[in-house]
């Protein structure tokens, strides 16, 4: 092997534990604050779905600057309160009816 060859093989070792290392900090964050791992989701496209809306909430929820103790607390104050959800998705004028 020469030196070319075994210093693409690291270049590309490291591509691939870094985008492991990605994959797994989502996943992980997905099934502490969702259950994903929980979830029984199975018919047709559902879990698919689900799992969409899920990193679409996660997403949201990391865009909050308060929440810098993780997305739990977020999620549930915002599945309590209609204003801060809202404030979350970005609705400027929110009226409870």
């Amino acid at each position: 092997m020469t030196s070319r060859r075994c210093s693409d093989a690291k270049v590309i070792a490291h591509a691939v534990r870094s985008h492991w290392a990605i994959e797994n900090d989502v996943h992980w964050s997905l099934d502490v604050s969702f259950g994903e791992d929980q979830c029984r989701v199975r018919v047709n496209n559902a879990a698919q779905n689900f799992a969409t809306l899920s990193s679409i909430a996660m997403n949201l929820l990391r865009q909050e600057k308060a929440a810098k103790d993780g997305l739990e607390i977020p999620r549930m104050l915002a599945c309590a309160n209609d204003r801060y959800l809202a404030q979350l998705l970005g609705w400027q004028a929110f009226q409870t009816i």
